[in-house]
């Protein structure tokens, strides 16, 4: 596939499959965010650790290097000893930012919703929608 060419999701042979399950990840959105919030400065490795809470150490080490891997994300190390290295988001990094903050934007104000159809789901809850009124079932064509 050429840059110019745009891919067909629904192929199992096409790449954008591959890459939205990379960019897809709540790791990567949240790596995304901070490192956006840091632009046009760096952060280095130790803050993106902190700011993001409950990422084991080789869980952002694996994001990270993916996004490098992708030129989503660049990475900047100082020889020091230890070496501290800085990440910051790439121009095609900054362009993923809007359509994942939209996602994050999503979930966060859908959560609630999405949680009480779980609680229905899972009988905790009566089988109703708003004002009483049965919630949406997905029809079998």
């Amino acid at each position: 596939m050429t840059t110019s060419q745009r891919g067909d999701l629904f192929s199992p042979l096409c790449p954008t499959r591959q890459l939205l399950d990379r960019i897809g990840t709540k790791w990567t959105s949240m790596t995304v965010k901070v490192l956006a919030e840091g632009d046009p400065g760096e952060v280095r490795f130790a803050e993106l650790k902190r700011r993001v809470p409950g990422i084991s150490q080789k869980m952002l080490s694996a994001t990270l290097q993916s996004l490098v891997r992708d030129g989503l994300v660049a990475r900047r190390v100082e020889p020091t000893v230890p070496p501290r290295v800085h990440y910051r988001l790439t121009e095609l990094g900054l362009s993923l930012n809007g359509p994942l903050d939209a996602l994050r934007t999503w979930a966060e104000e859908h959560m609630p919703a999405v949680e009480r159809n779980n609680h229905r789901a899972d009988g905790l809850l009566p089988d109703r929608g708003r004002a009483g009124e049965a919630p949406e079932r997905e029809r079998a064509d």
